[in-house]
């Protein structure tokens, strides 16, 4: 079973609904004790770093989080889900993250529109999420703050806005899309398929 984490942030329906629509199981669930049963985890996300990292403090999510990463249960974070993986963020401010990447989310160059919306091409790198999806693959992104750092031990796909970014994470079992997934069509739907064949492996 795939569980999707219901911090009262994240676009939850479409993602299950795009689970769903590959042929898993796929709950919503805030409660710590299902989400360590479930055999893959998506941590969705939309809005501020600050609040979200509040809200997953405040339900103590955030341990869980990090309970599932260091459990090996394979792990997604979805656009700010992604974002809440990291070191920090200086969005409105210095905040703290999960600290599962050991990096940091910084806005984008001055010079550019953003938020940065709309379609864009990736190159994926050598990785199980991005399996059997071609380089300049076009994926759906809505976001004004990113992660500007290019590392080979996590980034799993590189994006340019003005500049590369990690435009994915890939680091052991946890895993994590700056773009939506759920709403980057077939190639999308690909992805999301990638990750929860994982899940499938750890039953």
């Amino acid at each position: 079973m795939v569980t999707i984490i219901d911090y009262g942030m994240g676009n939850l329906r479409s993602v299950q609904k795009a689970c769903q629509k590959l042929g898993y199981e796929a709950v919503i669930s805030d409660h710590s004790e299902e989400i360590l049963r479930a055999q893959a985890v998506i941590l969705p996300g939309v809005g501020a770093f600050e609040q979200a990292m509040h809200r997953l403090k405040s339900t103590g999510l955030d341990k869980t989080v990090l309970r599932t990463a260091d459990r090996g249960t394979p792990l997604l974070g979805i656009c700010l889900g992604m974002q809440l993986m990291f070191r920090s963020s200086s969005e409105g401010g210095l905040h703290k993250g999960l600290g599962l990447i050991k990096s940091d989310i910084r806005q984008f160059k001055s010079g550019v529109k953003v938020p940065h919306m709309g379609w864009n091409t990736i190159i994926p790198q050598n990785n199980a999420l991005f399996e059997g999806i071609k380089p300049d693959s076009y994926v759906y992104f809505v976001h004004s703050f990113c992660a500007p750092e290019i590392n080979n031990a996590w980034t799993g796909a590189v994006c340019d806005y003005n500049g590369p970014f990690s435009a994915a994470v890939a680091q052991g079992n946890v895993f994590a899309t700056q773009f939506h997934p759920e709403k980057s069509g077939d190639v999308g739907l690909q992805i999301l398929g990638n990750f929860l064949k994982m899940g499938e492996a750890e039953c």
